[in-house]
């Protein structure tokens, strides 16, 4: 299939608003890819390249577009785009930036204008179709004419791309091999989010409650004398992080697939911040000077196979117990079972007295539903938010085509003088807003480059987030952690 085919799905895709007629557009596109294209053509149109860590920004990816004009006919086959890709997330060492600029003007100016614009959007992670996963599971079934539960369940255990790839080219006989295995990760169960305590127990009944850790999420795998440690995207971090493995290698237990966080703690037990705790996983690592450095502590709080079972499809009250049987308290994560707001409410507080973000609510009686993030968990922290500037705004896609989107924010620089930039959000914005966002920005507008609008730094906006990093991606040198919109605030001056 040529990249033009894909594209224009997705192009109409991001146009529909039907989701019927959004999982018709996909599953024609799937059901005309080639085997050898269906893995990388199904992460395309979820969004998402295949490979990871591709490190192209929109400032490489303006100067590669800036030496390479469109093509006037395409030409781009799927199979070459996802090879190139590939030889992309490879660059390393000295030289890389000038190589991953050569290799990406290469294949762009191969690419038509609707192709450059879609693989610009892939590319940074801004592919904002509509096309979310759930859909292309039921365009995937649909494809490949089996039930949609069947490649949602296989999906949960070797990711979409690949169950794509297996059933579009052997359909039901494809899903044999996805089944959980020790030593070979699965994606994470992910929670939503609840208002309080009090939303999260109307919603689930009686639940458990556990301390929320700002850690590194990590699943430990121990068959007989063997242990691997898998992060949350499914790289094997063992050898970076031997406290963990060696708290798994001493259970008794001898075979384990366990869900916890990993993370550093300060000499009185409290958390260390999250950014300290990713030191331990970064990629050129001094193991041992790390270690004395920054021991990590691992805290379990899920089972997902013990005593020689698989527990995904097991209520979570069993698992739990699983889990309580096979490691000691000391590595547990602290959990109260409790229908009571009050309980709920002084556990919560109790968290975050102890420097925890915040609880997770999570039903009793769900299954663990691997990859997915749905209302069997529900993540309850305090709100906290900044009144910030809008610096500039990104023209938007797919269905947001047309309005400014993503927001550039910044805040006062108490010593230069000026507005720095603290990130970017496109999150928390209604259609309404959009609309609105878009004409008083266009107002203040001083350049405009087609992809970026550079406005006069006069509108605020209460943003909500996570936390403050260190981040060497912007001049202040910090950078907002899961930032959202929650509204503009026109009674608020700049300054």
């Amino acid at each position: 299939m040529l990249l033009s085919t894909l594209a224009e799905c997705s192009r109409a895709v991001g146009e529909t608003r039907s989701r019927l007629a959004k999982v018709a557009l996909l599953a024609d596109c799937l059901s005309r890819l080639e085997p050898g294209e269906a893995a990388a053509g199904a992460s395309w149109l979820a969004g998402a390249p295949r490979q990871d860590r591709l490190n192209v920004g929109w400032a490489l990816l303006r100067q590669a577009l800036a030496g390479a004009p469109p093509a006037a006919e395409p030409s781009l086959a799927l199979a070459e785009v996802d090879e190139a890709l590939g030889r992309l997330a490879a660059v390393g060492g000295t030289g890389a930036a000038a190589e991953r600029s050569r290799l990406l003007g290469s294949l762009l100016a191969r690419a038509t204008r609707g192709e450059q614009e879609f693989l610009s959007r892939l590319l940074v992670g801004e592919l904002r179709q509509g096309a979310l996963e759930g859909l292309l599971v039921e365009a995937v079934a649909r494809a490949a004419s089996i039930p949609a539960a069947d490649v949602r369940a296989a999906a949960m255990l070797g990711g979409l791309p690949g169950v794509a790839a297996a059933v579009l080219s052997r359909g039901a006989a494809g899903l044999g091999r996805f089944r959980l295995r020790l030593l070979e990760p699965v994606r994470p169960m992910l929670a939503g989010s609840a208002a309080g305590v009090a939303e999260a127990l109307e919603a689930l009944g009686e639940a458990a409650f556990e301390h929320k850790l700002d850690g590194a999420r990590v699943q430990v795998h121990k068959s007989g004398g063997e242990v691997r440690v898998f992060t949350r995207s499914l790289l094997d971090v063992t050898a970076a992080v031997p406290e963990v493995a060696g708290a798994a290698q001493a259970l008794t237990a001898p075979s384990l697939i366990l869900d916890g966080e990993a993370l550093a703690l300060e000499p009185g037990g409290r958390p260390r911040p999250f950014q300290e705790t990713m030191r331990r996983f970064g990629r050129r690592l001094d193991v041992d000077r790390l270690r004395a450095e920054l021991p990590l502590s691992v805290f379990f709080f899920d089972a997902l196979h013990a005593g020689g079972q698989d527990l995904l499809s097991r209520p979570a009250a069993e698992r739990f117990a699983a889990l309580a049987a096979a490691v000691p308290a000391p590595l547990l994560v602290r959990r109260v079972v409790t229908a009571d707001v009050a309980a709920a409410e002084a556990f919560l507080a109790e968290a975050l007295r102890l420097g925890h973000e915040g609880v997770v609510a999570k039903s009793l009686t769900a299954p663990y539903a691997a990859g997915s993030r749905g209302g069997a968990w529900l993540k309850v922290k305090p709100a906290r938010t900044l009144d910030l500037v809008v610096l500039a705004a990104e023209w938007g896609h797919g269905r947001r085509r047309g309005w400014l989107s993503n927001l550039h924010l910044g805040a006062r620089d108490p010593e230069g003088g000026g507005f720095a930039m603290l990130g970017k959000t496109f999150k928390g914005l209604t259609d309404e807003m959009l609309a609105w966002q878009t004409e008083r920005l266009r107002g203040l507008a001083v350049a405009d480059d087609g992809q970026v609008v550079q406005v006069r730094p006069e509108l605020v906006v209460e943003v909500a987030f996570d936390g403050v990093q260190a981040s060497p991606r912007y001049p202040a040198g910090l950078a907002l952690r899961f930032a959202r919109v929650k509204g503009y605030r026109p009674d608020k001056r700049p300054d």
